[in-house]
């Protein structure tokens, strides 16, 4: 009888507010921390399926070229916090990126004289962009650039970066500076600093009109009938950019759309009114890059 109560009287001291007193402790040496410098606090989790590591896309960041596909991560138009930034992005097709070389004229400087020659190994579609590819192999290397409307496999490409006395006669997929080639030429992958790389005139179907030149500059007539000034060195790619048929593509269902990683964004239907029609705008003025600062090739 008397272990009995012995036990029973043990059994009422027992009492629940220990692990309280420990959370409460922890709170204030979370707060504590927060407070002192140099200590790390937890931080909230992101609303998201990928890391933080992963957000940040390091694909993005590669500086060594390679040919061989590369791993991505869906971001949802998500930046490195986990907060929608791009609205109507989601899920999607798995998808790999090919490094594109946008710089054409990257080669020894000894062999500046005469045009490089490159051999068209494959030209292939790309799931990163609306136009097709091609893998390009001269010298001791291979590279991806974005293929021109007629590049088929076993075409020989030229890049030099001499402007002469006389313009050239240069082929589609050829790339030379504006200044080498004759007035009227259709272009594609335009420079507008030297040596940066082409940032104009890339999407599939799109092509430029070198209009004239002027004191050592171009003036280029892009897609959008704007018309650019840049420095006659800027390097081009002769011809139109491949896939012309892309802006007729059928999308049949909302299923496809949801492969291509676009999401739905409303059911509602509205009709337009008139001010939905078409308004007669002037062009915007010229825009010159001439005074950039210079790149210098890499």
């Amino acid at each position: 009888m008397t272990a009995v109560s012995c036990l029973t009287r043990a059994l009422r001291s027992l009492t629940f507010s220990q692990p309280a007193l420990l959370s409460s402790q922890a709170v204030a040496q979370a707060r504590l921390g927060a407070q002192l410098p140099g200590t790390a606090v937890p931080c909230r989790g992101f609303l998201t399926t990928a890391s933080l590591e992963q957000n940040k896309t390091l694909w993005k960041q590669r500086e060594k070229y390679t040919i061989r596909p590369i791993g991505m991560k869906k971001t949802g138009g998500r930046d490195y916090t986990g907060r929608i930034r791009t609205q109507g992005i989601g899920g999607g097709h798995k998808q790999k990126y090919r490094m594109i070389d946008f710089q054409r004229l990257r080669y020894e400087a000894d062999r500046q004289a005469a045009p490089f020659e490159e051999k068209v190994v494959q030209v292939r579609y790309d799931p990163c962009r609306s136009a097709d590819i091609a893998l390009v192999a001269g010298g001791n290397r291979k590279r991806w650039i974005i293929a021109t409307e007629s590049m088929q496999p076993g075409d020989i490409l030229k890049t030099s970066g001499v402007i002469g006395r006389m313009a050239v006669s240069a082929n589609e997929g050829d790339a030379y500076p504006l200044g080498a080639l004759p007035v009227g030429t259709l272009v594609n992958n335009l420079e507008i600093q030297p040596g940066k790389g082409s940032e104009y005139i890339r999407a599939a179907g799109t092509s430029g009109v070198l209009l004239r030149k002027v004191n050592g500059t171009a003036i280029i007539q892009l897609p959008s009938k704007q018309q650019v000034q840049v420095l006659e060195t800027c390097m081009v790619t002769v011809g139109r950019v491949s896939n012309i048929d892309h802006n007729k593509r059928i999308i049949g269902k909302a299923g496809r759309n949801r492969w291509l990683g676009i999401r739905p964004s409303s059911g509602l239907w509205q009709r337009k009114g008139g001010w939905a029609g078409r308004k007669i705008k002037p062009l915007p003025p010229m825009k010159s890059y001439v005074n950039l600062p210079s790149i210098s090739a890499s």
